[in-house]
């Protein structure tokens, strides 16, 4: 399941829809949840503001989430990105796998999240107090 809005969303809601949606079946639920920051490469932020290109974003997505489930046994996925202006602390994005087993769980709740930030066409535009900036994508791997 992908839904690309400018609504916020309920996390506990999406878990919860997807533990009954997956009843029997998952053993586990893997959820991430991005966060818009406060502070960025020593820049406090004001506003974050995503773009996106509609249809093509949706499209890369369902590419990323069919990858996942071809290298992960999951029974359901979810994905939730958020677009337009938002605020430090506002939830961006919310991923969640369910699977028999942890382990799938887990890997591909990390695979989804690292792709989405990569290959997904988002774009990120912070507003500081020197002016505005695109953010240029990458993995978080050094976290």
């Amino acid at each position: 399941m992908i839904r690309v809005q400018t609504a916020d969303f309920d996390p506990g809601t999406e878990l919860e829809q997807l533990r009954r949606d997956n009843r029997g079946q998952a053993g586990a639920i893997v959820s991430f949840i991005g966060l818009v920051r406060d502070l960025n490469d020593g820049a406090a932020i004001g506003q974050m503001t995503l773009e996106h290109y509609p249809g093509m974003t949706e499209k890369a997505l369902a590419e990323i989430e069919q990858e996942a489930h071809r290298r992960w046994e999951l029974t359901a996925t979810r994905i939730i990105h958020r677009y337009g202006p938002l605020a430090p602390n506002d939830r961006i994005v919310f991923v969640a796998t369910a699977s028999a087993h942890r382990k799938n769980a887990f890997r591909a709740c990390e695979y989804l999240i690292d792709t989405l930030k990569t290959g997904a066409p988002f774009w990120k535009k912070e507003t500081t107090p020197a002016g505005t900036r695109w953010v240029t994508p990458d993995s978080d791997e050094a976290d």
